[in-house]
C-alpha cells in the first residue's frame, strides 16, 4: 500500500498526497472510482527514475469527503493546478488514467498547464461516456446512498470487477472498496457518480489538437470505454499513435501493470 502522510488544503478541504523517489518529477493522477492506490504496484518501480508525486482526488481515497461536496471534473483540474503550484512544478511528466486523464486534459486546455510528457491510460475524454448504471445513479442518488450496507457492498464489488479483464484478487477488491464503505464512504461513492457530467469533456473536446510528447495506452478488453473510443481519441491528440494492451480491461493497473511501467521506463 502507498502511504499518503501529507495534507494540502484546497479551498478549505483536505487533500491527501505523497512523494517518493528522486529524479525528474512525475505526477500520477488516478481515475474513478479508484484512488492513488491504483499506482501501488507501479509508483515504487517508477521511483527508481522519477520523483513520483501522487494524490487522492477531492472526495476520493483519503482526501476529504463531505455532504454537498463538489467533486466533479470541474473541480479536479483546479485542484491539479493548485497542487502543481504547491509542489513548485512546471512542465512535469504526467501519468493519468480514466478521470485522471480528463483532469490532465482540462488543465492543459483550460488552465494552460504544460507537460514534459503525458502518458494517458483509457481516459474519459470524448463523448459518449457514462454507463446505464451511472445514468441511473445520477437520477436516484439518494436511494442508492440509503442502500443497506450489504447491498451497497455487493453492488460496489460487482461494479469494480467490471473494470478489469482478469478477476480482481480479494486484496485488490479490499483496497478499492474500503474508501467507499461506511456511512461517509457510501454517500461519497454515489455523490461522485451523481456529479459525472459529460459537459466537462464536451467543454474541451472541440479544443483537442495533436499534442507534443503524448502517448496513449488502451486496454484491448476495456468494457467501460471501448477501444473504438481510444482509436477516435488517438486521431485527435496523438496522430493515431496508440498502444493497445492485450488482455487488459479498463483497469490496466491490475490487468497489465508491466505495460505501464514499460511505457514510462523504456
Amino acid at each position: 500500500m502507498l502511504n499518503l502522510p501529507n495534507r494540502f488544503l484546497f479551498e478549505g478541504q483536505s487533500v491527501a498526497w505523497s512523494v517518493i523517489g528522486e529524479g525528474k518529477p512525475l505526477v500520477l493522477i488516478h481515475g474513478t472510482p479508484f484512488s492513488s492506490q491504483v499506482w501501488r504496484k507501479i509508483a515504487p518501480l517508477l521511483a527508481c527514475k522519477f520523483k513520483v508525486y501522487f494524490f487522492d482526488l477531492l472526495g476520493y481515497g483519503l482526501s476529504e469527503k463531505s455532504d454537498d461536496q463538489q467533486v466533479s471534473l470541474e473541480v479536479q483540474n483546479r485542484l491539479l493546478v493548485a497542487l502543481l503550484n504547491e509542489w513548485e512544478l512546471t512542465e512535469p511528466e504526467v501519468l493519468c488514467h480514466d478521470f485522471g486523464g480528463a483532469t490532465a486534459l482540462r488543465a492543459y486546455y483550460l488552465n494552460g498547464i504544460r507537460y514534459a510528457k503525458l502518458t494517458i491510460i483509457d481516459p474519459v475524454a470524448i463523448a459518449p461516456w457514462g454507463s446505464p448504471f451511472v445514468q441511473h445513479v445520477r437520477k436516484h442518488e439518494a436511494a442508492f446512498s440509503g442502500l443497506p450496507e450489504f447491498a451497497h457492498n455487493a453492488l460496489l464489488a460487482d461494479y469494480l470487477q467490471t473494470s478489469a479483464y482478469s478477476e480482481l484478487t480479494k486484496d485488490a477488491l479490499e483496497v478499492y472498496m474500503t474508501p467507499w464503505q461506511g456511512k461517509e464512504g457510501q454517500a461519497a461513492f454515489y455523490r461522485q457518480i451523481a456529479q459525472m457530467d459529460q459537459v466537462y469533456t464536451d467543454e474541451i473536446e472541440n479544443l483537442y489538437r495533436p499534442m507534443d510528447n503524448v502517448q496513449l495506452l488502451w486496454g484491448e478488453k476495456d468494457e467501460w470505454i471501448p477501444l473504438s473510443q481510444g482509436k477516435r481519441f488517438a486521431q485527435m491528440v496523438a496522430n493515431n499513435q496508440l498502444t493497445v494492451v492485450p488482455n487488459s480491461g479498463h483497469l490496466m493497473q491490475e490487468d497489465a501493470p508491466e505495460a505501464i511501467i514499460a511505457a514510462l521506463l523504456l
